[in-house]
């Protein structure tokens, strides 16, 4: 295929909206969530990025797989973050807060502790979809 052809099969692929042609190279996943977690705990230190393919990323390291039933949870989560953090939902911590999370989504950001007055049941399942990537699909200790 001549050089100009494929400038013109790549452009196209950026027009067509993610087809994926041979010569463009690749086109990622749009992002579902960043989440930055912190405390005062041992392995609190967290970032994590999910993708809409299933791909999760702890701390940088390399593009893990979700199964289908946490994307599908993952999906579902961003879903339900919609309305918070079009708000630019922020609780503050309450007195004895072991973790805080910064949520990152299309929409805007969430901000909240472990033990923040007044969270929508979200920001609880969301923490636990957190603990269990981190420990079952990175291999982290939390």
């Amino acid at each position: 295929m001549p050089a100009l052809c494929v400038v013109a099969a790549c452009s196209l692929a950026g027009v067509a909206a993610g087809l994926l042609l041979a010569g463009c190279g690749g086109v990622r996943a749009a992002d579902l969530f960043l989440l930055q977690r912190s405390g005062n705990v041992a392995g609190a230190k967290l970032t994590l990025l999910v993708n809409e393919e299933g791909g999760v990323r702890c701390n940088g390291a390399r593009t893990r797989k979700l199964s289908d039933a946490q994307l599908i949870e993952a999906r579902v989560i961003t879903e339900d973050l919609r309305d918070p953090a079009s708000h630019h939902l922020s609780l503050a911590p309450r007195r004895g807060a072991v973790l805080s999370y910064d949520v990152l989504t299309e929409k805007g950001r969430v901000r909240f502790a472990d033990n923040s007055a007044g969270q929508p049941d979200v920001l609880h399942r969301l923490a636990l979809f957190v603990l269990r990537t981190a420990q079952q699909v990175c291999g982290l200790p939390m």
